[in-house]
C-alpha cells in the first residue's frame, strides 16, 4: 500500500474519531487482545502473527477482521518479547515496577494496524479527541512493531499527535528517520539508506556492475529502490533493468506480471539480480525461474533474506547462488528452554500459542497441515504437548531484536522514574510523550555490546551478510560476513562461500563488458559500465586490469603503445662497437692512409712530367685540410660531451675549408699561368709563398665564423627523447643553425668558385683544342661537384632528422672527403705510376734512340702544369687519365651510398 493510501486511511479514521470519538468503545480482551500480561506499566505489541486479511476486497461491517496464514517468524517474535518481559520482571531492574503487555495482531496490514492503535491508546474503552495531549496518560506507555514499513508508515504518523513512541525492529524505510514527520518513531535497526550502502558495496565487492533489479510498489519498495540507485550511482554500478511487480493486484494480474519480470530477466546478460521484495512474491518468482530452468545469483532485501518457508522450496537448489542482508543478531538466554516447553505464563493470555499447538499437533482438526508431523499427531492433549519444532524451523537469532527494543523502553522507563536498586519513586502513570524522551537518551549495554539511538532515532550498529548454502535439498543460513555502518565497508568470509554460478567456484561476472587487461584502459560508452578497451598510448601505462585511466611514466621513463610500465630510456649514441662507427672508424683510417701515400708518391716522384713544384705545395696542404678533416669523425663517437661537440665543427669546418683553399688557389694559379703574357707577372706566379698566403687568407673567415660561433652560440650536448621509441638519443646540438649554414655556406662558395673557374679553364682548353688531362681542371670540376651534390642533399637530412645529426654529419665528411681523394690525388697518382712503369719498360727494352726533338726539353712555363707545345700522346695519357677520374667519381659515389 501506497503512503498516500495510507494517510487517507489514516485521515478518515481521525475524521471518525473526530466526530464519534468519545461513542468509541471495544472491549479488546476478547477482540483486539491476543496476548496480555496485567502490569504497572504497560507495552503494546503490533506482531502480525497472521500475514493477511482476507476480506479487504469485499464488503464488510467497519472494524471487523478476518485474518489467515498464521506466520511462524512473527509469532516467535512476539515470544522473545514476552520472554525479555518476564525477565525482567523477574529481576530487580525494575524494583517495585512489573511491566504488562497487550498484543496486538494487525495481520500485516495498515488499516487493521490503525485499528489496533485505536484500543491500545483507549481509556476505558474510548479514545478522547483533545485539544492538548500533555496530560493524555493511557494504560499502554509504549508501542513495539509493526513489521513491515507500509504498516509502520502509517502508524507512526498517527501516534506523532501524542508523540507516542514506538520501537520497530523490522521497519526500515528511511522516510521514517525523518523527525519532523515521524518524531516519535524509533527503531533499533539501521534505516534501507545503510543497507542499500551495504547492497552496493558488497556488488563491488565482488565485481558485479551489471546487476537487475525487481522491486514492490509499496512503500518500502519504492524507497528502498530509490535509496540503491543513488548508492549504485556512487559505486559505479550500472542497472540493467528495473522490473515492478505490484502487491495488491488481484492473484491472476499478480502471476502474469511476474511471468513478464521471470522473461526479463532471462533476456538479460546480467547474471546479478536484486530483489527488493516480500517473501510471498520471491517464492512466486522462483517457482517461474525453477520451472524455466534458469539461473542467477540473487541479492535479497532484509524482507526475504531469512525466510525459512523458501529455503523449503522445491528444487530451490535451481536458482542459484542467494546472498542477503539482515539486521546484527545474537541469542537470547534460555530462550531455546522456553520454547521447548511453551506455555503460558499463569496470569496472562496468549491465544497465539494455543493457535500454534492447535496447528501443530491437533492432527483431527480442520486446519492448516504445514506444522503438523506424524510424531505429534499422538498427543491426547496438543495444548499441553511440546516439542523442538520452533527451535528446528526459526532461525532464533533473528528474534534478537525484540529484545533489545523492550530492554531500551525498559532502561527508558528506569530512567524517567528515577529508580534505584530499591524502589522506583517516579508517577507510575506518566504521559507517553515523557517517555519518549528518556528512550531516545538511553546508552545501555546488553549481552556485550552498547546500545544507543542516533539523532535520527535509529541504531547504527550495521548488518550481518548471509549466503543460502545448500543443505540437502533444501538452503541453509550461513553467516559469510558483516558489513558495519562505522566502517563502512563489506567484510568477506571466503573460506564460507561455496559458489554454485561461478566455474570452479569462481566469483561468478555481472558486467556489461569483457574486462580490460593490464596496458589497456576502459573507453566508455553512453552506459558508464559499458566499454570498450583500448591501449595504452606511449609515456602512459596500466598494471592492472580494468583501469579508467592510464597513468603517466614517471620522469627518466617510458613505454611503449600498451605497456604494463615504464622503464628507463636507452641511452642512445655512436658507440665504438656499433658497425657504422666500425666502417666510420675504417673509412676515415684508410682515407688518412690514401691521403699520406699519395703525398709520398707526389714528394717521390717530384721530377715527373705530371708533377710540378706548384702541384706538390698544394698537394701537402690540401693532405693536411684532408687529414684534420677525417680526423674530425672520431670527435663524433662515444658520448658527446660540450668540449667534442664544439671540436667536431671546428675541425671539419676548418680543414676542410683548408683542403678547399688549397684546390681554389690550384685553379687560379692555373688560370693565371694559362692566361698571363706579362713576363713581370709570371714572375710573380713562381714566388713560394704566395699560395701560402693565400690559403691562410681564404681559411681566415672561416676561423672568424668558428671563434664567433663558439663564442655566442656554443655547440652542446642535446637529448632527444622520441614518443615512440625507448632511446634517448644523445648527440651534439649545432647550437646554431645559422652560424652552422654560414659555416657550411663559406666553404660552399669556395667549392663554387672552384667549380667556376676550373670550368673556365675547361672551356678555355676546348677553344685552344688543349686537352684538359693535362691539368687539374677535370679534378677540381669532379671533385667540388661531389661536395656541393653531398651537402646539398646530406643538410635537409641533417636538419629535420635530429637523433641522426651525427651519422648524418659524418657520412656527408667522408663522401666530401673521399671525393677530392678519388678526384685529386688517385687520378693523379695513377698518371705519375702509370708513366713511370713506361718509362721503366722502354728503358728495359734498350730502345735509347731518340729523335733530337725528343730530347730537347719542352720549354718551361711558371709552374703551370700545362705548356702548349708539350703534349704528350693522346694514346699514353688522355685514355689513362678519363679512365681514372671516371673511376674515382664511381668509387666516391658508391661509398657514399653505403654510408648514406
Amino acid at each position: 500500500m501506497s503512503v498516500s493510501v495510507s494517510y487517507f486511511i489514516l485521515l478518515g479514521i481521525l475524521g471518525f474519531w473526530v466526530f464519534f470519538g468519545p461513542g468509541i468503545h471495544g472491549n479488546y480482551s476478547d477482540s483486539q487482545r491476543s496476548a496480555y500480561a496485567p502490569g504497572d506499566i504497560m507495552i503494546g505489541f503490533l506482531s502480525s502473527v497472521h500475514s493477511q486479511v482476507d476480506n479487504t476486497q469485499t464488503e464488510r461491517r467497519p472494524g471487523l477482521f478476518t485474518c489467515s496464514d498464521f506466520d511462524l517468524l512473527p509469532f516467535v517474535r512476539s515470544l522473545a518479547a514476552i520472554h525479555t518481559i518476564e525477565e525482567i520482571n523477574n529481576s530487580s531492574f525494575l524494583p517495585g515496577i512489573q511491566l504488562g503487555y497487550i498484543v496486538c495482531d494487525p495481520c500485516s496490514d495498515a488499516t487493521k494496524a490503525l485499528h489496533c492503535v485505536e484500543h491500545l491508546l483507549a481509556i476505558n474503552g474510548s479514545l478522547p479527541v483533545l485539544g492538548d495531549y500533555s496530560n493524555f496518560s493511557p494504560p499502554v506507555k509504549a508501542i513495539i512493531g509493526a513489521r513491515y514499513s507500509e504498516v509502520s508508515v502509517p502508524v507512526a504518523k498517527l501516534l506523532s499527535v501524542y508523540l507516542f513512541p514506538q520501537v520497530s525492529t523490522t521497519s526500515s524505510v528511511t522516510i521514517l528517520s525523518d523527525k519532523f514527520r515521524y518524531p516519535s518513531f524509533m527503531r533499533v535497526i539501521p534505516n534501507d539508506t545503510y543497507q542499500t550502502k551495504a547492497l552496493a558495496k558488497l556488488m563491488t565487492r565482488f565485481e558485479w556492475d551489471w546487476v537487475g533489479v525487481v522491486s514492490g510498489d509499496d512503500d518500502y519498495g519504492k524507497a528502498a529502490l530509490q535509496g540503491f540507485l543513488l548508492d549504485a550511482e556512487e559505486e559505479e554500478i550500472c542497472i540493467a533493468y528495473q522490473e515492478v511487480v505490484p502487491h495488491y493486484l488481484d492473484h491472476t494480474h499478480v502471476e502474469q506480471r511476474i511471468k513478464d519480470v521471470a522473461a526479463r530477466i532471462r533476456s538479460s546478460n546480467a547474471t546479478v539480480v536484486l530483489l527488493i521484495l516480500k517473501a510471498e512474491l520471491v517464492e512466486m518468482l522462483f517457482d517461474e525461474m525453477i520451472r524455466t530452468n534458469t539461473t542467477r545469483v540473487w541479492i535479497a532485501s532484509d524482507t526475504w533474506s531469512m525466510s525459512r518457508p523458501l529455503t523449503k522450496m522445491k528444487d530451490i537448489n535451481k536458482v542459484g547462488d542467494i546472498f542477503g542482508f539482515t539486521f546484527v543478531t545474537g541469542q537470547i538466554p534460555k530462550f531455546e528452554e522456553y520454547l521447548r516447553y511453551l506455555r503460558p505464563t499463569p496470569g496472562t493470555m496468549n491465544k497465539f500459542i494455543a493457535k500454534y499447538k492447535q496447528l501443530r499437533f491437533n492432527c483431527t482438526s480442520d486446519v492448516q497441515t504445514e506444522y503438523k508431523s506424524p510424531v505429534a499427531c499422538n498427543a491426547s492433549d496438543p495444548q499441553q504437548a511440546n516439542d523442538d519444532f520452533l527451535i528446528r524451523e526459526v532461525d532464533l537469532t533473528e528474534t534478537y531484536s525484540e529484545r533489545v527494543a523492550v530492554w531500551a523502553i525498559a532502561h527508558g522507563i528506569k530512567n524517567l522514574l528515577r529508580c534505584n536498586n530499591n524502589d522506583c519513586p517516579g508517577d507510575k502513570n506518566f504521559p507517553p510523550w515523557k517517555l519518549l524522551k528518556k528512550i531516545r537518551e538511553v546508552n545501555f549495554p546488553l549481552d556485550g555490546q552498547q546500545y544507543s539511538f542516533d539523532p535520527n532515532g535509529d541504531f547504527e550498529d550495521g548488518y550481518d551478510l548471509i549466503m543460502w548454502g545448500k543443505n540437502g535439498d533444501r538452503r541453509k543460513f550461513i553467516l559469510a560476513g558483516r558489513y558495519r555502518i562505522k566502517e563502512g565497508d563489506v567484510k568477506i568470509d571466503n573460506d564460507k562461500i561455496h559458489w554454485d554460478s561461478g566455474t570452479n567456484n569462481t566469483v561468478p561476472r555481472s558486467k556489461c563488458s569483457d574486462s580490460c587487461a593490464a596496458g589497456t584502459k576502459k573507453v566508455f560508452y553512453e552506459i558508464a559500465c559499458c566499454y570498450y578497451c583500448a591501449e595504452c598510448l606511449e609515456g602512459t601505462f596500466s598494471n592492472k586490469s580494468d583501469q579508467n585511466e592510464c597513468q603517466k611514466c614517471p620522469n627518466g621513463t617510458w613505454s611503449l603503445q600498451g605497456w604494463t610500465k615504464c622503464e628507463p630510456r636507452e641511452e642512445t649514441f655512436l658507440k665504438w662497437s656499433d658497425p657504422y662507427s666500425i666502417v666510420s672508424m675504417v673509412g676515415a683510417a684508410l682515407g688518412i692512409l690514401l691521403t699520406l701515400t699519395t703525398v709520398i708518391i707526389f714528394t717521390t716522384h717530384k721530377g715527373n712530367s705530371f708533377i710540378d713544384s706548384t702541384h706538390i705545395k698544394m698537394s701537402c696542404l690540401m693532405s693536411l685540410g684532408l687529414m684534420v678533416s677525417f680526423g674530425s669523425v672520431v670527435t663524433f663517437i662515444d658520448r658527446p660531451n660540450v668540449h667534442v661537440c664544439r671540436a667536431q665543427q671546428v675541425m671539419y669546418g676548418l680543414g676542410f675549408t683548408f683542403c678547399v683553399s688549397s684546390i681554389l688557389v690550384k685553379a687560379l694559379h692555373t688560370f693565371q699561368a694559362l692566361t698571363a703574357t706579362d713576363p713581370n707577372r709570371r714572375s710573380r706566379l713562381n714566388d713560394h709563398k704566395m699560395p701560402y698566403l693565400t690559403v691562410i687568407l681564404s681559411t681566415t673567415p672561416q676561423a672568424l665564423i668558428s671563434l664567433f660561433w663558439l663564442i655566442f652560440a656554443s655547440p652542446n650536448v642535446a637529448v632527444e627523447k622520441p614518443t615512440s621509441e625507448m632511446n634517448t638519443y644523445l648527440f651534439c646540438d649545432v647550437g646554431s643553425y645559422a652560424a652552422f649554414g654560414v659555416m657550411h655556406s663559406y666553404i660552399a662558395l669556395l667549392a663554387l668558385v672552384s667549380f667556376i673557374v676550373s670550368f673556365r679553364l675547361f672551356l678555355l682548353f676546348q677553344r685552344k683544342k688543349v686537352r684538359p688531362e693535362y691539368s687539374e681542371t677535370s679534378n677540381i670540376i669532379f671533385s667540388m661537384l661531389i661536395h656541393l651534390f653531398v651537402w646539398l642533399c646530406f643538410i635537409p637530412i641533417y636538419i629535420t632528422q635530429r637523433e641522426q645529426q651525427s651519422i648524418v654529419q659524418v657520412s656527408a665528411i667522408l663522401v666530401s672527403n673521399y671525393g677530392i681523394v678519388f678526384c685529386h690525388f688517385i687520378p693523379k697518382c695513377y698518371e705519375v705510376l702509370s708513366e713511370n712503369r713506361k718509362k721503366e719498360d722502354n728503358s728495359e727494352g734498350g730502345n735509347n734512340e731518340t729523335t733530337t726533338e725528343e730530347s730537347v726539353a719542352p720549354p718551361e712555363t711558371p709552374d703551370s702544369g700545362f705548356s702548349p707545345g708539350n703534349e704528350p700522346s693522346v694514346n699514353s695519357v688522355s685514355s689513362t687519365s678519363s679512365e681514372s677520374i671516371i673511376l674515382g667519381v664511381a668509387i666516391t659515389f658508391t661509398f657514399a651510398s653505403v654510408l648514406g
